[in-house]
């Protein structure tokens, strides 16, 4: 799939997402190893803490059917520049790696980045201690 055809199916996503507080709507498809195409949206909520983006809520989708390699994201707003992922999302481009990261307005534009690009010097993995928990300190 080229990235054109990622984009148009980002557009469709787009249609249902739920945002009647910023009427930003948001989409994102993601392109997994295996061929399949995973949507989301941003989908809105009184408490707004409570929401989730597209690009989130695409790698959830994805994660839930199995998947945990992928190819490409397509984000797509209306925004007068192609619409960067927020923290939390660029957060977990780099916990599920995708090779490039096509950002898209619906004019047209189009910027394509990859997650390091996106968040340079990311907390990761490799930050985690690596010694293991006894069992008698597992009471979190």
């Amino acid at each position: 799939m080229n990235d054109n055809e990622l984009i148009a199916r980002a557009a469709e996503f787009r249609r249902h997402a739920y945002a009647p507080y910023s009427s930003f709507a948001v989409g994102a498809a993601l392109l997994a190893r295996s061929g399949r195409v995973y949507g989301g949206v941003n989908v809105e909520n009184a408490s707004y803490p409570v929401g989730i983006c597209a690009e989130r809520a695409a790698i959830a989708a994805a994660v839930t059917a199995g998947e945990r390699e992928f190819e490409a994201l397509a984000v797509i707003a209306d925004s007068p520049a192609p619409c960067a992922p927020c923290g939390m999302c660029r957060q977990m481009l780099m916990e599920f790696p995708v090779a490039r990261i096509i950002l898209a307005n619906t004019e047209g534009a189009v910027r394509v980045l990859t997650p390091a690009e996106l968040l340079p010097h990311a907390f990761g993995a490799a930050a985690l201690p690596t010694k293991e928990l006894s069992d008698e300190n597992t009471d979190c």
